[in-house]
């Protein structure tokens, strides 16, 4: 592979817009359908959109839908993020919305004459958003586009059920089956009761998911109490593979509502137990549709490795997007399958990216670092940043990590950052990611991500009380 390729001032991205007669087709099919949720998801991975009547959907598959440019810089909260300068200064400013091709689907869960689509952000003059993170993302498969090369991706995620009551102090706990008042309380991994136990939830999950075509497979009960994994289908097309990923979180909240739980995938919603992770597997096929990757060898091919180089290189620079809220560095600790070093290595998975084990047509490479609180199109676009970047310099990963990839010292230029305001400082200097996904958004999600650290750290916590009112 060649140099690396500047982004132009005003990039491309290979998103593609949904024709009319998507729409058409799909009301013609279900006439009664008149309330539909269109669905714009923000730096946070938060959903956002509007419900629609049946009409109004057509005419945003005809011209699209204008939605204030300001959405694209609210915090985790909904909050506008003024100090971008892209609210007052811009005059709150309309853009385009329009429609992704392949979304416009039933929502079982909402009634009979209910459905949703997710939309792309456009300006006027029909250029790509440079602050969409579909868009994001767009531009790095391009980049890969540019090589004659397909990037294929499974972005695999956990969460936990948890009583929607908080408790009397305000903290959350496993949900309770339906059936009996007594919550998990042991760790029970790849536990089948546990599986039984929630079970009409997983009936209604794999139900919906059918109903949206999105490719749901197997359910384990995880490493904590009501923590639970589903995994969806490998796919060549890396924005389907993450708008699957988007649609599959709303399923799951979705069908958790409908039986009185609440799904979250918060990174760690309890301190002594497990968090939770979104690891990616990724592998490069070449235009003819063969994995670049497959070997004889465990250790893949020189591209895997070169791959795994740059993953390593850059995974620092990546982690505000890899960890992006506060509560997302409560996951990194020691033997707890959440890795803390930027390590790789052969069925292992004490490191941070893992060759799986399997026949050598599926050799990939499973990114680890990640928690299931990142937004999936900038996660996988910065894993895929990472890649292409090590393919291109051909960057050495150092040898294969054997045992625990605890023990290794994760010290050094590498190193991931500790915390939350480090690494969106690391984040915001990082030239690589400037320069494949775009300067200004690296400038406006940087403020975005701080001004959440100024707002998050001005609440008073109880712990505060508890350790500093009487003795400070």
């Amino acid at each position: 592979m060649s140099g690396v390729n500047r982004l132009s001032s005003h990039p491309k991205s290979s998103a593609v817009i949904a024709p009319k007669s998507e729409a058409e087709a799909f009301f013609a099919a279900n006439p009664h359908i008149d309330s539909v949720e269109m669905i714009y998801t923000d730096f946070g991975g938060v959903p956002r959109g509007k419900r629609l009547r049946q009409h109004e959907v057509l005419a945003v598959y005809e011209t699209g839908r204008m939605f204030p440019g300001s959405i694209t810089v609210v915090d985790i909260t909904g909050q506008d993020t003024v100090e971008t300068g892209l609210v007052w200064e811009d005059g709150d400013a309309d853009r385009s919305m329009k429609p992704v091709s392949g979304t416009l689907v039933k929502t079982p869960w909402a009634g009979e004459n209910a459905a949703q689509f997710l939309v792309d952000f456009y300006e006027l003059d029909g250029t790509p958003h440079d602050l969409d993170p579909r868009h994001v993302l767009g531009r790095v498969v391009d980049r890969y586009a540019e090589q004659g090369l397909v990037p294929a991706v499974a972005v695999e995620l956990e969460f936990y059920l948890v009583d929607p009551k908080r408790t009397r102090d305000g903290m959350v706990r496993p949900a309770a089956p339906a059936y009996s008042k007594d919550r998990p309380r042991n760790v029970e991994v790849y536990g089948l009761r546990e599986l039984d136990d929630f079970r009409p939830f997983l009936d209604d999950l794999y139900a919906f998911c059918d109903v949206q075509g999105l490719p749901l497979e197997s359910a384990i009960s995880e490493f904590a109490p009501g923590q639970f994994e589903l995994t969806l289908c490998y796919k060549p097309d890396v924005l389907r593979a993450c708008d699957d990923a988007i649609m599959y979180k709303r399923v799951v909240k979705a069908a958790a509502q409908r039986h009185g739980l609440e799904a979250t995938f918060m990174a760690k919603p309890f301190a002594d137990q497990a968090g939770s992770g979104m690891h990616i597997h990724v592998s490069v096929n070449d235009a003819d549709g063969n994995n670049i990757f497959a070997s004889e060898d465990p250790e893949g091919t020189d591209a895997l490795r070169h791959a795994i180089g740059g993953m390593i290189a850059n995974v620092g620079d990546s982690f505000a997007l890899f960890a992006p809220n506060a509560n997302s560095y409560r996951r990194f600790k020691a033997n707890s399958y959440a890795p803390v070093a930027p390590t790789w290595g052969v069925n292992n998975r004490t490191v941070s990216f893992r060759i799986p084990a399997g026949a050598p047509k599926t050799r990939h490479v499973e990114h680890r670092a990640c928690g299931a609180d990142a937004n999936p199109y900038l996660a996988v676009a910065a894993v895929l940043a990472g890649m292409h970047h090590g393919m291109v310099n051909q960057t050495d990963p150092g040898p294969a990590v054997v045992g625990n990839g605890y023990d290794r010292d994760s010290s050094g230029d590498d190193k991931p950052p500790s915390n939350w305001f480090a690494a969106v400082d690391r984040f915001h200097a990082s030239s690589v990611m400037r320069d494949y996904l775009g300067e200004r958004f690296v400038d406006m999600y940087s403020i975005v991500k701080r001004v959440e650290q100024d707002r998050y750290f001005s609440e008073v916590p109880r712990l505060d009380y508890d350790w500093y009112l009487r003795n400070a």
